[in-house]
């Protein structure tokens, strides 16, 4: 075999190590495998690794995504359980995690989390001590808090998927009341993801026209066109889709590529990620909430300032609170 790759080709150069744009997966679930697959069909990284403690699915998902491999450009896609398959990862995609018990408390679930991080984080990061670490698993802004603690990588490297995808919901059923596309609808959903979410109506804008200059009123109680139903509709949106097909995947994957592309292409492009908001809109707890940040190949690279209403700001220290007061009882 050996001789007939010599025969096929000549190496000229020795090959520049860690050149690739490799993406690491945990977790080969509903929400990992959409993430993969998305980056791959957009062809935004040239090498992807799964790992999953669920060894026979993993293989299958693999083979699976390999035996498409004619119709992508070269990329390559490998899984196993030892995480020396992850090194070199430029950035590692975090899904895995327990899913909360009926009558289960928000503290236990992610206490139970904790207990898997401590198990994963440390090993991603002694084969990529460099890596950047994007959180998806639930709930986000507290695992993502979780992570950069057991990582010890510095806030920039450390951030969660946070209210990307919820943004997307915000745009897409804007455009729908408003009958244009999505792309030109401009608005954010900030804070934390969930329930308590923010939507900044100051910034919903068409084409730089703010929809709160035509509609003084708009996502208060007072609105006569009743544009706090988009953002009760986007808070639904997750448990709908779960009722209905039991779990999400595809928006979330493609919001991962998204986050995904800012950061092995350098974008600088501003999306609404969770990372460190002390200091910020009166928050003065170390706590992760989104917030408009510019990614690129740092990471987290700036945050923007928005200008927020005195309702949202108390809204976001509202969110604040309720984080920290869980965050605080954890035990790593």
């Amino acid at each position: 075999m050996a001789a007939t790759l010599a025969e096929l080709k000549d190496v000229v150069t020795e090959p520049v190590a860690n050149a690739t744009n490799k993406v690491t997966v945990v977790g080969c679930g509903a929400v990992g495998m959409a993430c993969a697959f998305s980056i791959m069909a957009q062809e935004v990284a040239s090498e992807v690794a799964l790992v999953d403690v669920m060894l026979d699915k993993l293989k299958g998902e693999v083979m699976d995504l390999q035996h498409g491999m004619t119709f992508l450009r070269n990329i390559k896609v490998a899984g196993s359980g030892d995480y020396a398959i992850t090194a070199d990862s430029k950035l590692i995609i975090v899904t895995a995690g327990a899913r909360q018990a009926p009558g289960e408390s928000r503290l236990n679930l992610v206490q139970r989390n904790v207990n898997i991080f401590k198990s994963i984080i440390p090993k991603l990061c002694q084969y990529s001590p460099n890596a950047i670490i994007c959180v998806v698993s639930n709930p986000v802004d507290l695992m993502t808090y979780v992570t950069w603690k057991l990582s010890g990588f510095p806030k920039n490297r450390v951030f969660g998927s946070g209210t990307n995808l919820d943004s997307s919901r915000f745009r897409v059923m804007m455009a729908e009341k408003l009958g244009i596309d999505p792309s030109s609808c401009h608005g954010m959903i900030i804070g934390e993801h969930g329930d308590s979410s923010v939507p900044v109506w100051s910034g919903v804008n068409v084409a730089g026209v703010r929809l709160a200059d035509i509609n003084p009123a708009i996502g208060t109680a007072e609105d006569p066109e009743d544009w706090n139903q988009v953002h009760k509709d986007v808070v639904a949106g997750a448990m709908e889709v779960i009722k209905l097909k039991g779990y999400t995947s595809w928006a979330i994957g493609l919001s991962c590529s998204n986050i995904a592309t800012g950061i092995l292409h350098n974008t600088s492009g501003v999306l609404p990620l969770s990372t460190d908001v002390q200091g910020y809109y009166g928050i003065n707890e170390t706590v992760f909430l989104s917030v408009p940040c510019v990614v690129g190949e740092n990471g987290v690279q700036a945050m923007i300032k928005m200008k927020l209403s005195a309702s949202e700001i108390a809204k976001m220290q509202a969110s604040a609170r309720t984080i920290h007061d869980i965050q605080k009882d954890l035990v790593f």
